[in-house]
């Protein structure tokens, strides 16, 4: 882990094993900046589920492969990128989660759930992985 006064940065490899490590550094980085209990929450949320997504579906929990993520800390917001070193995928190809044939399946809530409960989600792709950034905005709950 390195980390600068607004930026802390973690790489783990693809373990799910590693995400209780990430969630401790996502609520010792809500607490610093005040955030409410529901903030901190989302953003535990958010961010398990983001490195989740990229241990599972992106690297395919190939423990040689690793999760970059890093969270960028102002007085009123925080934005998390989470990086892995996966082929990538189509988003216009994911299922509606609230499509009722799809309301019983196990997986594909992810990148629903953080777009509601994250102010602002983006996604890029490259040859070497696939990118996710959110940010959460202090005060603005969803």
């Amino acid at each position: 882990m390195s980390q600068t006064p607004n930026e802390i940065k973690l790489t783990i490899i693809s373990r799910l094993d590693e995400l209780k490590k990430v969630e401790r550094l996502s609520e010792k980085i809500a607490k610093k900046i005040a955030l409410a209990e529901d903030e901190q929450n989302n953003l535990s949320i958010a961010v398990t589920e983001a490195v989740g997504n990229a241990i599972v579906h992106g690297n395919k929990k190939d423990p040689r492969k690793k999760v970059y993520i890093v969270f960028r800390i102002q007085m009123n917001q925080v934005t998390v990128s989470v990086k892995d070193e996966g082929k990538g995928f189509d988003l216009d190809l994911l299922s509606d989660p609230l499509d009722p044939q799809n309301l019983m399946k196990e997986s594909g809530r992810g990148i629903f759930i953080l777009k509601s409960l994250m102010d602002d989600v983006d996604f890029s792709f490259s040859p070497e992985g696939t990118a996710i950034r959110f940010t959460l905005k202090k005060g603005n709950t969803k």
